[in-house]
């Protein structure tokens, strides 16, 4: 009897023990917030995923992090707001400004405005630890649903020492990519969200996180960028530059009160002799004319930040004169057309003065 009562209570001591340690490294865990905003790895027939039913889904979540979810919109990305862009760097910043314990954030987004989204994020989000945003290209109902090993792996990188200081990352795919160089260039392939020339940041890998270089760029902790008192986000628009293209959408995007245009240039900043006179038009009105390339990479540099006509030498000496002189005119670096807008209406809630600006686009 002496001898049962004895194995009973090591038996017990040893269960004690046991999930003693298994709450101690529970404790020990990182703590990770998933801000669900909705998009495809939402998006179940019939009925859209919580937050919560998100996390349900991710397996093994429980080896990596303490893991907590909150909803914060459950729309198509495309449906998603300039406005709640706002609310939600605003409530990011107050997430990590109340709970300096929180060791990341994980933002769900729909895969198609989701490059918008993450670099309006790595602007405005001003803490040094990680915001990730992942998605994914198939929806829950499908075959091959990718979205819960993407939240996973979103999971992983937000609670990795190694991503702080890297900026708002963008997590698919077993990829990891930087909020400011990622774009999408496909429709379908779940291998979509690429830096083309300029590679991953890192890779998800079964045993670890691997970082293979930094970010360089200003973004997040040491941005500028304070959204404290803007009530909203100024008006740019992007108008492609085409063979045959005329000045009225330049125009009319002047007139319906953009106070910035984003020219998706061909080739090295060109535009159509057509475009010329709007150009000119909207930078009388005090619109800041920002140029990219339409070629998805490249750099335009400050000293061909005047947009310059694919029939250049035929132009008349006094429109080009013009442009010489036209101050609102913008070099957008290597930023896509779509990342050019983001960071001009962010830049035009700091300042009007064309030569910050410009430094806001070498910088930034």
């Amino acid at each position: 009897m002496t001898r049962r009562l004895i194995g009973r209570s090591c038996a017990f001591a040893l269960v004690a023990l046991t999930l003693h340690a298994v709450v101690s490294i529970a404790a020990d865990l990182p703590r990770v917030r998933l801000v669900a905003t909705g998009g495809t790895i939402s998006n179940r027939a019939g009925s859209r995923l919580t937050a919560d039913e998100l996390l349900l889904a991710v397996p093994s979540l429980s080896r990596y992090v303490r893991a907590e979810a909150e909803q914060f919109a459950n729309v198509a990305s495309s449906q998603v707001t300039l406005d709640q862009w706002l609310q939600l760097a605003r409530h990011i910043n107050d997430l990590y400004q109340k709970d300096p314990a929180l060791s990341g954030i994980v933002v769900t987004s729909g895969t198609d405005t989701l490059e918008e989204l993450a670099y309006f994020l790595d602007l405005t989000v001003r803490d040094v630890r990680p915001v990730v945003v992942v998605g994914s290209m198939r929806n829950p109902s499908t075959l091959g649903y990718e979205g819960a090993a993407n939240l996973l792996e979103g999971f992983r990188v937000a609670a990795e020492p190694a991503a702080r200081n890297k900026g708002v990352l963008v997590v698919l795919n077993d990829e990891i990519n930087s909020a400011r160089e990622v774009t999408k260039t496909d429709a379908l392939r779940l291998h979509t969200f690429q830096s083309r020339g300029y590679g991953v940041l890192g890779v998800v890998d079964p045993d670890r996180v691997v970082f293979y270089r930094d970010v360089v760029k200003r973004h997040t902790a040491k941005s500028e960028f304070d959204l404290a008192g803007v009530t909203t986000l100024p008006r740019v628009d992007i108008i492609l530059v085409y063979q045959g293209a005329t000045s009225d959408l330049v125009k009319c995007a002047a007139d319906a009160g953009a106070k910035g245009i984003v020219l998706a240039a061909a080739g090295a900043g060109a535009t159509a002799p057509g475009q010329s006179e709007g150009i000119d038009y909207a930078a009388s009105k005090g619109v800041f004319i920002v140029t990219t390339t339409r070629t998805g990479s490249g750099r335009i540099a400050a000293d061909r930040a005047q947009p310059a006509s694919m029939a250049a030498e035929d132009a008349p000496a006094a429109v080009l004169q013009r442009r010489q002189r036209n101050s609102s005119s913008i070099a957008g670096e290597d930023l896509t057309p779509l990342k050019a807008r983001v960071l001009l209406m962010v830049a035009l809630t700091k300042t009007q003065d064309p030569a910050t600006i410009q430094r806001f686009f070498t910088e930034y």
